[in-house]
Formats: C-alpha cells, sequence, structure tokens
C-alpha cells in the first residue's frame, strides 16, 4: 500500500519547559494548526481537559499513551452530553446534526500527540506504551523525513490511521464479488454498505455479448464496481477518479481480484479523455447528499451543490454510444432530509436529454436505518438506494 500523502502543511508553536517548541502540523481533515497548546499528561484532570479544548486550546500529551486514549474518551462523553434539539424539519434537522458533528470534531481534535521520525527511519510516536504505527502512517502520509522530525497530530485522526489501516490489511467481503474481499486504503471510501453494489450486480447488461461492451466507472473509489463489471463478463472497464490514492487503491484492487487485464484505471475529473471513445455502459455512484465535506473520506458521501451528479448527467449522452445506457447509482436520503427534491432530480436527467429506461430499487442494510435512537432515523428508515437505467432521449 504506497498512498501519496495528501495532508495539508503549517508549523505549529509551543512553550515548554520555558522554551519555544516548533513542530510541523499534520492533519488530513486540512484542519488549521491549533493557536494555542498547553502540555498535558496523566495528572491532568478530564474536567479541566474539557474546559481547556472548548476554549481553544490543544493539549499535547507527554503522557502514557493509553491514558490518552482514556482522556480521549472521556472528552467525547462530556461532548455528547449536549445533544443537539430535534430540528422543526428534516432539513433543520439535518443542520444542526452537521453542526453538532463538527463541534465534536473540532474539540476532539484538539487532543494531540507526537509524531517523530524514530533513529530507524520510521513514523513512531514518542510515548509510553505507545503502538507501532510506522507502516500505517506511511499509507496515510507517505514517508517520514529525515530523523528526528517531529510533528504534532490529533489523536483522533491517528487512531483513523490506524484503524483505516486495518481495514486495508484484512479487507471488505463483497458479496457481489462472490465474498472476495476490497481493501481500501485510508481516505477511500469502504464498500460496507453493499446496496449499490448488489444492484450493479444484477441490472441487466446492453443486450449483446458482454465480452464486447466497453464500460465506464466514474469515480471508482476503490474499484469495487469496476470489478463487479468485470467479473459479470464485461471486455474492458475503464474506471476514473480525481484523487491520486483512489487511483492507487482500485488498481490494486483490480490486481488482487485477478480483474486488472479488463480493467484501466486513469485518474481523471468524471469521464475519461474523449480519446477512449464512447461506452456501451457508463456506472456512477456519486456523493449522494448534496453539502460540504468536512474530510477528505466525507466527499464520498457529501457533494457540495450536487456538482458531480449534475457533472455526470451533463456529459453521459455524448459518452454513450448508440444503444447504450448510464446507470446512476443514488440514495434518495437527499429527498427525505428536504435537500433535493426528486423533481430537480427528474429536472436534471429531462435537461441533460436523457431519459428513464428503467429502475432498480434497494433498502438500506445499514444499523442506523433500524435504530431509533440514531440521528436523523425517520429519513434514514425511508431511504432508497436506487440505480436509474438511462438512456439518450429519443428524437
Amino acid at each position: 500500500m504506497n498512498a501519496q500523502p495528501e495532508a495539508g502543511d503549517g508549523t505549529v508553536r509551543w512553550d515548554e519547559g520555558g522554551r519555544e517548541r516548533t513542530a510541523a502540523w499534520r492533519s488530513e481533515s486540512r484542519a488549521r494548526p491549533p493557536r494555542r497548546i498547553a502540555v498535558a499528561d496523566d495528572r491532568m484532570a478530564a474536567d479541566l481537559a474539557y474546559k481547556l479544548v472548548c476554549e481553544g486550546t490543544a493539549l499535547l500529551w507527554r503522557g502514557d499513551y493509553h491514558g490518552a486514549r482514556q482522556l480521549l474518551a472521556a472528552l467525547g462523553r462530556r461532548v455528547d452530553r449536549k445533544q443537539p434539539k430535534p430540528g422543526a424539519t428534516p432539513l433543520e434537522g439535518f443542520h444542526l446534526h452537521r453542526q453538532a458533528r463538527s463541534r465534536r470534531a473540532r474539540i476532539l481534535g484538539m487532543l494531540l500527540v507526537p509524531l517523530e521520525t524514530a533513529p530507524g527511519g520510521s513514523w513512531a510516536v514518542p510515548l509510553r506504551r505507545a503502538p507501532e504505527v510506522g507502516p500505517a502512517c506511511v499509507a496515510a502520509y507517505g514517508a517520514p523525513g529525515a530523523v528526528g522530525d517531529v510533528a504534532l497530530v490529533s489523536l483522533r485522526e491517528l487512531q483513523g490511521v490506524l484503524g483505516a489501516y486495518e481495514w486495508w490489511r484484512n479487507g471488505v467481503p463483497v458479496d457481489a464479488l462472490g465474498g472476495d474481499r476490497i481493501h481500501p486504503y485510508h481516505g477511500v471510501f469502504s464498500p460496507v454498505r453493499g446496496e449499490y453494489v448488489d444492484l450493479v450486480a444484477r441490472a441487466p447488461l446492453p443486450d449483446r455479448p458482454a465480452a464486447g461492451l466497453l464500460a465506464f466507472d466514474v469515480g471508482t473509489g476503490t474499484g469495487v464496481l469496476a470489478a463487479v463489471l468485470a467479473r459479470r463478463g464485461v471486455g474492458r472497464v475503464i474506471a476514473t477518479d480525481l484523487g491520486e490514492r483512489a487511483v492507487e487503491c482500485a488498481r490494486e484492487n483490480a490486481a488482487r481480484l485477478g480483474v486488472a487485464q479488463a480493467v484501466e484505471v486513469v485518474r481523471s475529473d468524471l469521464f475519461p479523455s474523449p480519446d477512449a471513445g464512447r461506452a456501451d455502459l457508463v456506472v456512477c455512484n456519486p456523493p449522494w447528499v448534496p453539502a460540504k465535506p468536512t474530510s477528505v473520506l466525507e466527499q464520498a458521501v457529501y457533494d457540495p451543490d450536487s456538482r458531480m451528479l449534475r457533472g455526470f448527467l451533463a456529459g453521459l449522452a455524448e459518452r454513450l454510444a448508440p444503444g447504450g445506457e448510464g446507470w446512476l447509482i443514488l440514495s434518495d436520503l437527499a429527498e427525505h432530509l428536504g435537500l433535493r427534491p426528486r423533481e430537480q432530480l427528474l429536472e436534471w436527467i429531462a435537461g441533460a436529454g436523457l431519459e428513464v429506461a428503467g429502475r432498480l430499487d434497494a433498502r438500506p442494510r445499514h444499523g442506523r436505518a433500524e435504530d431509533p435512537e440514531a440521528p436523523l432515523h425517520a429519513a434514514r428508515a425511508a431511504e432508497t438506494t436506487r440505480l436509474w437505467r438511462l438512456r439518450p432521449a429519443a428524437g
């Protein structure tokens, strides 16, 4: 796993032991470096820590690593005591939920740990009982710098980096691939919600020999949909993504699954270059919620002003071969939240010179759709994921 570093740059300064100290700042979510930093260890009470971080003072942990984890959990419990009020409408509830999530991420992101280049030339956390972080940090941040270089990173982000590395190592079993596993890179959305993959696995292919079909998978991510198409016999699949990390991830998964000869992965915004020609099938599973993402991973869920969705629809007709189809796989969660009415989606389809040739639906299987205590439960319980079969409009 050799992902390109995508973290923001920056430098942080603080006083420690009567000396001014400096370090690089690491944040995959592109959070700004903290302006104030206080040194903390196992002697600091959770209530004092919570007061400081709420006031905008980041805490640089110098104690036991497990003590830092315990403090982070204690801060989380204190944040969660203040739950957002239910909105008068689904739209208001969504915005209140997002505000609460943003506040929680900001506060928990204020507990920092040092990350340095150890004498052996690998990433390390110089704290007692700290875990091995080298391979996971290389996957997220790239190769470390010179021995002795120090960076600060939020403990919450580091935990995410370590968790993502385990996801990549173990992989995610995919029913539509016969249980074979997809290995997501850090920052690339994992196919844990299998309903959209299952829709692509059962939708009818264009009525011609599959081996002669050319397909585009627009916004491929891990490459799971490209792999499903190749396993269904599609002769050639060109998968695109704008993120370098996603491109590498999709290439690796194609090789692992034995479909690399059929799947070509290229870096491109939406469609491949015109040199690729017109496709018999164009598949796209864009982010389904028109809102601003707050992290790299959220870019797979939140799409400001529906940019990717509208771009896909606007360019689809001219990239389809005669008799070809476009498959738009999209959750209707935005409709239930009041963020994008169904009529607007249908207007965009018609305005792009397209018509609906058919539709397949799937109900969500994730736990939040069944948990009445989960945020936005009413909208999630009503959610349906749809595969829209689109063709150029007749005449």
